[in-house]
């Protein structure tokens, strides 16, 4: 018999799902060391959730108070298991907004892409409309007389 080897496709699939087109994903959880007072660990569970990482250290000092041995086996679990946060995962703040609003929201955010792509199907429409239209037709025979 065969000893078990992972296949390749597996560990491929695995890397794409850490990056998107190259870049790194923006729907995973990452520790923030810029923004982070041990670890990160606080600092990047705010980032991914949108909200002040002071609440998450308040709820994490709290949890070390009552829990120590839990709180400190899942800090440095999550400390160990979660790569660092890229440099520059986000082209620009509307992208940030976005993918923040995607795991917080997911609802709104799927309304929010229906509504533009009512948009611009819509624009498109109306370009096709104008293109196909016998004026349109007119008006370049006579932009082609003129020449």
């Amino acid at each position: 018999m065969k000893p078990f080897r992972r296949s390749r496709s597996r560990s491929r699939s695995r890397r794409r799902s850490r990056y998107c087109n190259g870049r790194p994903s923006p729907s995973r959880l990452y520790r923030n060391r810029r923004k982070g007072r041990v670890m990160g660990v606080c600092a990047g569970l705010a980032d991914y959730f949108g909200i002040d990482p002071l609440p998450l250290r308040i709820l994490a000092g709290a949890g070390l108070f009552f829990f120590t041995v839990p709180t400190l086996v899942a800090y440095f679990i999550a400390g160990w298991v979660l790569e660092d946060a890229p440099d520059h995962m986000f082209e620009n703040e509307a992208e940030k907004k976005f993918w923040r609003n995607v795991r917080t929201e997911p609802r709104g955010t799927t309304r929010d892409l229906r509504h533009k792509f009512r948009e611009n199907e819509e624009r498109l429409r109306t370009m096709e409309a104008h293109v196909t239209s016998s004026e349109f037709e007119l008006n370049r025979k006579f932009r082609g007389l003129d020449d």
